[in-house]
């Protein structure tokens, strides 16, 4: 499974990093959970537009945590789908392979219980 096997996996290597981080690595990571926490934009919104900068970046690891978020932010598939548009107008035909894997993994996240 796509969904246990990504968590696990980033669960584990954050520990690792951050256990062997110095502190302007960790201030990095403290500055990125910051960004997508509550203010006069809405975290769903926030995680839309990390989704988006992931795709156009091409990280699938990105895309993947992006839509881990999302969808525990409510986001709905017509508004991923609003949003995966976006990324691929900006980053262009090379982000098709990212949309495809992403839409897999949106999939499975729907039918995903722990």
């Amino acid at each position: 499974m796509k969904v246990k096997e990504f968590r696990s996996e980033r669960t584990r290597l954050t520990k690792l990093t951050l256990d062997k981080a110095n502190l302007n690595i960790k201030r990095f990571f403290a500055l990125d959970h910051a960004a997508y926490e509550d203010g006069e934009i809405p975290p769903k919104y926030k995680e839309m537009m990390g989704l988006v900068a992931s795709m156009v970046l091409r990280c699938d690891d990105c895309i993947c945590y992006h839509l881990d978020q999302c969808q525990a932010a409510g986001v709905n598939e017509t508004e991923l789908n609003e949003a995966m548009n976006i990324a691929l107008v900006v980053g262009g035909s090379i982000v098709i392979p990212h949309l495809r894997r992403a839409l897999e993994y949106w999939e499975e996240l729907a039918s995903f219980t722990e």
